[in-house]
Parts: C-alpha cells; structure tokens; sequence
C-alpha cells in the first residue's frame, strides 16, 4: 500500500502541472482589445475601459491549481515527518 505523504505529493506534482500548463496558456492569449488586420500588416487597438478583460478563467483556474499543489506539497511534507 502507498502511503499517504507520496500520494499527497504526487497529487500536488499532476495538480501543479495541470496549473502551470492553464497559466502557460494564459499568458500567450491575445488580448481582447488588439485586433490584427492582414491586409495593412497593421495592427488597432481599441481600449475602452469598460470593455477590457485582463485576464480569462484559465489563468485564475490555473493559479488556484497552483496554490493548492504547493499547498498539498507542504502538508505531505509535514506529514511524512
């Protein structure tokens, strides 16, 4: 049987890559303000401050994924001990 401690641990280690990937992710989106014209080979933005999204569900699901990883990393270490 496995113990405890590793189980928590390697749940933090997939949770932790799962976040990482959704963060990833996060961080190549275009925002929604930047529109590209391939005609020009120009791109506009149009900034209206009522209408910006700064960040998508993705990179706040990932972030939490990433904050729980580290948190079960420690509990299994305080475990194990």
């Amino acid at each position: 049987m496995v113990d405890v401690p590793i189980i928590l641990e390697l749940a933090g280690y997939a949770l932790g890559a799962v976040g990482a990937v959704l963060v990833f992710f996060e961080f190549f989106q275009i925002p929604n303000y930047i529109e590209y014209d391939p005609d020009y080979n120009d791109y506009t933005l149009d900034i209206s401050p009522m209408e910006v999204k700064q960040h998508t569900w993705i990179g706040r699901v990932g972030a939490f994924c990433i904050a729980v990883a580290f948190a079960l990393e420690f509990f299994a270490t305080f475990l194990a001990q």
